[in-house]
């Protein structure tokens, strides 16, 4: 049987916070307010925890056997593209929902993603708002990653943002609905007659990097990609991942970012554009050092970026990095 719509979730030894959210997607699909319910589903894809949490969301499905909810172990931590390729895999569904185990969806949020996919068919995707709980928006939509955005996000200084923002990749806290690049895979909504077009997530990627790639190959397919600000997430960022904990704190960030980057920017710009795009990080660092001569803080970048940028250069569509894996 064909659903209306799936919702796919991860759980990687985040079970409190995967449970939240199943919750959170279960009140919405049984409708609020003057929306009927949603004939949807949803599949938590536990990828190989090992601590337990898969036990507890099993625990939870058993004991509220009247909930529309499945849980799919796999044998292996594939990571964000290959957790979700099996949440996909899991049931027929003209939509599916990739979210998050650390967000939660808002009251009316899939109405409003729903209703957008089906008021605009030649869009393939489509990204609710990413808020805090406190409701300020997070920055969710973005531009293409670019060598001269590496330049940007290397120098740190708002002169040289102003004057190439255009290449800037993140965008307004809340843009107009309509045409954007990509939008964070926290949560965004998927048309499943676009999965089956232009094909599933690429597993190639372990963790970063997969939305943009795959919002490019959707919208060069012909796929619009549409944000949806009147549909709401909370999104507690870096829940459930190290990297932003890591990203504030300036620390050296994980080897398959890096490699997730390189594949990135190989696929979209091939060889050369790996290697502009690193050069252009470095000369953004020589700008950012020169603001001592005028007396102002130099804005820092993660511990040993210099040498991580290079990551997987000479081989960019492999080794994926993964924590097991980087030995």
């Amino acid at each position: 049987m064909t659903r209306k719509l799936s919702i796919s979730i991860i759980n990687f030894r985040t079970g409190n916070m995967t449970l939240a959210s199943v919750q959170s997607a279960l009140a919405d699909l049984a409708g609020v307010e003057d929306r009927k319910p949603i004939d949807g589903w949803v599949i938590v894809v536990d990828n190989d925890s090992g601590d337990g949490s898969a036990e507890q969301i099993e625990d939870w499905i058993e004991a509220n056997p009247e909930e529309p909810v499945e849980l799919v172990r796999s044998a292996v931590n594939s990571g964000f593209s290959g957790g979700h390729n099996q949440g996909l895999a899991a049931m027929e569904a003209e939509f599916t929902l990739v979210l998050n185990s650390d967000a939660e969806i808002r009251p009316g949020c899939l109405g409003a993603l729903l209703d957008a996919a089906e008021t605009h068919p030649g869009f393939g995707l489509f990204a609710p708002r990413l808020e805090d709980e406190d409701g300020t928006p997070q920055i969710s939509s973005f531009r293409d990653h670019s060598p001269l955005s590496e330049l940007i996000r290397a120098a740190g200084t708002g002169q040289l943002t102003r004057m190439l923002k255009r290449f800037d990749v993140p965008t307004c806290t809340a843009p107009n609905p309509g045409r954007i690049d990509w939008s964070s895979f926290a949560a965004v909504l998927l048309r499943r007659k676009m999965v089956d077009e232009i094909g599933s997530l690429d597993e190639g990627y372990f963790l970063y990097f997969e939305d943009t790639d795959y919002c490019r190959t959707a919208r060069k397919a012909g796929w619009g990609v549409m944000h949806v600000p009147e549909a709401r997430v909370v999104h507690h960022r870096g829940g459930s991942g190290p990297v932003k904990g890591l990203e504030d704190a300036r620390k050296r960030l994980p080897p398959y970012l890096y490699a997730s980057r390189t594949r990135f920017f190989f696929k979209a710009y091939g060889w050369t554009g790996i290697v502009a795009a690193n050069l252009m990080w470095h000369l953004g660092r020589g700008i950012a050092q020169s603001r001592r001569l005028f007396g102002k803080p130099v804005p820092p970048a993660n511990e040993a970026e210099w040498r991580d940028i290079w990551t997987n250069v000479a081989h960019p569509s492999g080794p994926r990095r993964a924590p097991w894996e980087d030995r």
